[in-house]
């Protein structure tokens, strides 16, 4: 009997191990989204374990009716903490930052706008990841100077 229980404690710890690598991406890559409530704290956190360099916050505002064109590759981009903001939820953070057109992507640094991509009247978004991720070195290396 004994043989028969270590035999299904193993096993039991296999399934456990193979459900925890399943999703490990998962929890890896979640979005975080803000709303009003809590837009401007999300621009200018310090992470407690972050060097001296400066911080840089890519926000997307994002519209139900064109999830299909939103930023795809969020997930890909390096060296920046990443928001979502639903548009209906975020009025004041869409009038402050005037914007007209989901998805609309902003670059901020040290909690300043440094560079905005928005959609065209055909609702798709304008940028690549290569040229989302071009623009984030370009601050970065200006912040050296």
């Amino acid at each position: 009997m004994n043989v028969f229980m270590s035999y299904k404690k193993i096993v039991n710890m296999k399934n456990f191990f193979w459900l925890f690598l399943l999703t490990l991406p998962f929890a890896s890559y979640s979005q975080t989204w803000i709303d009003d409530s809590n837009f401007e704290d999300s621009l200018t956190a310090k992470h407690a374990f972050g060097d001296d360099e400066t911080d840089i916050v890519v926000i997307e505002f994002w519209a139900k009716f064109n999830e299909v064109n939103a930023f795809a590759d969020w997930d890909k981009l390096d060296g920046v903490t990443y928001y979502r903001v639903d548009i209906a939820k975020a009025p004041n953070a869409k009038k402050e930052y005037r914007v007209r057109m989901a998805p609309t992507l902003i670059i901020f640094k040290d909690g300043v706008k440094e560079e905005v991509f928005k959609a065209g009247l055909d609702l798709l978004f304008p940028a690549s990841l290569e040229d989302v991720q071009d623009a984030i070195e370009d601050i970065k290396q200006a912040n050296k100077f």
